[in-house]
């Protein structure tokens, strides 16, 4: 009777731990993000570029990154959403317009997990190509300022449109109860009472695309197109996971036109924001 009361009460205990190992037991596709300071800096048709004679550029250190949409392409001529559509975000119009809803967006930071699905969820096939739709920025920026340079966080809204209720940087809180378009930004000093925001120019935000001869893409859409080094075949008979990571190239992503021809961006000079589009999407995947 002890024996058979012990055996039960142990089973018991194992349970939350068996049910546990079940669930991580099912093969999943992770997808992550990555930032890469030295990936090679391209311009809207996927070709490298330089920066323009008048502007200058640095290279911002990354808190953090939001998508709104993932797609896997078999080919160069599927069209966008005539992949396997993997994300797609919450949009809201209680601004006006269709929007991305800021207030649900996924963010996070470099490796975290952004998404975790069951394998058996993703269409089998085989892609070459992976299209991103980046909508929200979050990262450090050095400004000067009478001379002095400073730190500050800038928080870049990339997306084709988005309401936002309001957001902070730090201790700032930036209310807006409205839809902004690609290229609204926000900053503030790290440490330091201050604060501005602005919007870059209409159509400036620079979103690479190889595929722009037989795979195009909405202007403001920012759905930056990677390829495989080796395809991404997926079998519909895994038994191991698949983690994707998605390497940004933020190589002199931050470009400002200046007014003082010293590499250094300074506001209250009048040196305005002209690009915050990140320069290239190189995947790769382990499984």
């Amino acid at each position: 009777m002890k024996k058979r009361l012990y055996n039960f009460l142990l089973l018991i205990l194992l349970l939350p731990f068996v049910s546990c190992t079940s669930e991580h037991n099912e093969p999943m596709l992770i997808v992550k993000f990555a930032f890469d300071p030295n990936q090679v800096r391209l311009n809207n048709l996927g070709e490298p570029s330089t920066i323009p004679v008048g502007n200058a550029a640095q290279t911002p250190q990354f808190n953090s990154i939001g998508s709104h949409y993932i797609e896997l392409a078999p080919t160069a001529t599927t069209q966008l959403g005539e992949g396997t559509i993997l994300y797609h975000g919450a949009e809201t119009t209680i601004g006006g317009a269709n929007a991305i809803d800021f207030s649900k967006e996924k963010i996070v930071s470099e490796g975290a997990v952004f998404l975790e699905i069951p394998l058996k969820q993703v269409m089998a096939g085989n892609y070459e190509w992976i299209r991103v739709s980046l909508a929200y920025q979050n990262y450090q920026i050095n400004v000067r300022s009478q001379g002095v340079d400073y730190t500050g966080t800038l928080a870049s809204f990339v997306g084709f449109n988005t309401y936002i209720n309001s957001f902070s940087i730090g201790n700032t809180l930036f209310p807006v109860n409205g839809n902004k378009e690609q290229g609204y930004w926000a900053f503030a000093l790290n440490d330091q009472p201050y604060s501005s925001s602005g919007q870059a120019p209409a159509n400036a935000t620079t979103v690479p695309n190889p595929l722009h001869a037989t795979s195009n893409i909405p202007l403001k859409s920012c759905v930056v197109t990677g390829k495989f080094a080796t395809n991404l075949v997926i079998t519909g008979h895994e038994t191991n996971d698949i983690t994707l990571t998605l390497s940004l190239s933020n190589n002199h992503s931050f470009e400002w036109h200046e007014v003082h021809a010293d590499g250094k961006y300074e506001p209250s000079a009048g040196e305005n924001v002209v690009d915050m589009g990140i320069r290239g999407l190189v995947p790769s995947y382990v499984k």
